[in-house]
């Protein structure tokens, strides 16, 4: 018999951020019988960087989405809410570097013969050197990266690519964004499953990196989370659109009221669930946090990006889903193949659409940039990599995402850190997700998050510790804390995997 909360528990939540983690959250809390109201400030799309934008028919990932993960929760959640609309996607990816495409994963024979026998060679022996002298306790992003591949590779394929996402010297990004992106990847471990491709494993035991499928929804990331909307607002969440929130206060009896932009206020919250990004949440709480974690907060950076669409003929099609782009000689550093990762992305069979990534700080030059310029650049640059010529190219459209990554510069850890000790001191709010958490989470990693939020409110007690969930997006705790106090809800929470 399915757990049903008693009237008395249910409780009124606001969700800031109609992102994965804000809509796992209304979801799982709706059909736990809470009251939710999720507040988004875009005026069109839900999703967040997970949306799906629209040009003349044309549908594009705000920078591509794999939907994979070791989380079968996740997995199910997704099946839950779009059941046969999920594809399985083959993945295939390349490197551009010195005027050649590498397969990636690396292809060993592949490699060697664009590298050259003497490049190789030079390589293999600085990645011996690496492993016989490393660097002990590696601080930083270089550092960490030259002990698992060598100071060479780092420098062909890991230097040039990592600044132009950061903006900043690998140096100064900290080691905790290589081993959270590419843990459990070595040179020695690429060369292995190049040479000898795995027997089938299970989720836990793939490296993300490696993995060559994925599921993909017909029409792109967004369509997962406007099926999730519609079915939360069946369940009577209410999605208030085009209201940024600008003010939270907790009251005397730690209720929460919530303050938009628009200066209308929401009060009586027992919970407040955001997903901002936490230098601007943190700067609008009352009472205001401890002044260290105050200003590390509002220190804390972010990176941008915008993505030029280039709707084009389909005549020098390249199937890739993605291409890295480690030239210096070009600005872009990464380009999407729209069509590749679902062709139903693509209105007309005969036409491609193809986004190329620019990497800035909002604001800067790049981003400031009219969009008729930003269209040309894409054009010049993508005919200079020889993927398609300037007289394919039909249309264009320009998308900016502001803080798309948070930053991990050196000193992020121990700002964060400082309010992660003050939430305590605000019951009822919780950070979730990429952004509410400065993390540079996946898809999955942010879901989990919300699923735990929701998990500790049903409970009716904090059971599970956010901050635990791991880049695999698995919890990870000391003994059996909480177990007995979740078999109940547990069925509640926990969707059911749709069968055909």
């Amino acid at each position: 018999m399915p757990f049903a909360i008693p009237r008395y528990m249910t409780k009124k939540i606001a969700i800031i951020g109609a992102g994965p983690a804000g809509l796992t959250a209304a979801y799982l809390l709706a059909k736990g019988g809470q009251a939710v109201t999720v507040f988004e400030k875009d005026p069109q799309y839900v999703g967040g960087i997970s949306r799906t934008e629209t040009y003349k028919g044309y549908h594009f990932d705000i920078g591509g989405h794999r939907f994979f993960s070791k989380s079968k929760e996740v997995e199910d959640f997704w099946t839950e809410i779009l059941g046969d609309e999920m594809l399985e996607r083959p993945r295939s990816s390349r490197i551009y570097y010195n005027k050649q495409f590498f397969s990636y994963p690396l292809v060993a024979m592949e490699a060697l013969k664009k590298l050259g026998i003497w490049e190789s060679g030079l390589c293999v022996l600085s990645y011996l050197k690496a492993k016989a002298f490393p660097k002990k306790d590696p601080q930083n992003f270089e550092d960490w990266v030259v002990n698992q591949f060598g100071q060479r590779l780092f420098n062909i394929f890991f230097k040039t690519y990592t600044e132009k996402v950061w903006g900043i010297p690998c140096k100064e990004i900290s080691a905790d964004w290589a081993a959270q992106r590419i843990k459990g990847l070595s040179l020695s471990s690429a060369i292995y499953n190049a040479l000898f491709k795995p027997k089938a494993q299970g989720k836990d035991q793939v490296i993300k990196t490696l993995i060559d499928s994925f599921r993909y929804p017909k029409v792109g990331p967004g369509l997962m989370w406007e099926r999730c909307t519609e079915k939360c607002q069946a369940m009577g969440v209410e999605v208030k659109m085009n209201t940024g929130i600008k003010g939270l206060a907790q009251s005397e009896n730690k209720s929460w009221s919530v303050t938009s932009q628009a200066n209308e206020t929401f009060a009586g919250f027992d919970h407040v669930l955001s997903t901002a990004p936490m230098r601007e949440l943190i700067a609008s709480v009352s009472p205001r946090f401890p002044q260290v974690a105050f200003d590390g907060a509002a220190a804390l950076a972010y990176r941008d990006f915008l993505t030029v669409v280039l709707i084009c003929k389909d005549e020098d099609a390249f199937h890739d889903n993605w291409i890295y782009i480690h030239d210096p000689s070009v600005k872009v550093g990464r380009i999407q193949n729209f069509k590749s990762w679902s062709p139903f992305m693509v209105p007309d069979p005969s036409m491609a659409c193809y986004g190329l990534e620019y990497f800035c700080f909002e604001g800067d030059g790049l981003w400031a940039s009219p969009d008729a310029d930003l269209i040309a650049l894409a054009t010049r640059e993508i005919q200079q990599i020889g993927l398609t010529q300037p007289s394919a190219v039909v249309d264009g459209y320009v998308v900016r995402q502001p803080k798309a990554y948070p930053v991990y510069d050196q000193t992020y850890k121990e700002k964060v850190n400082a309010v992660r000790e003050a939430l305590s001191a605000y019951p009822g709010l919780y950070l979730m997700g990429r952004n509410g958490m400065h993390k540079y989470n996946n898809q999955d990693h942010s879901m989990m998050t919300a699923m735990l939020a929701a998990r500790n409110i049903l409970a009716g007690k904090e059971v599970y510790d956010l901050w635990d969930v791991n880049e695999d997006a698995e919890y990870h705790e000391g003994g059996n804390r909480g177990a007995d106090d979740l078999a109940a809800v547990k069925g509640r929470l926990v969707p059911q995997r749709v069968t055909a």
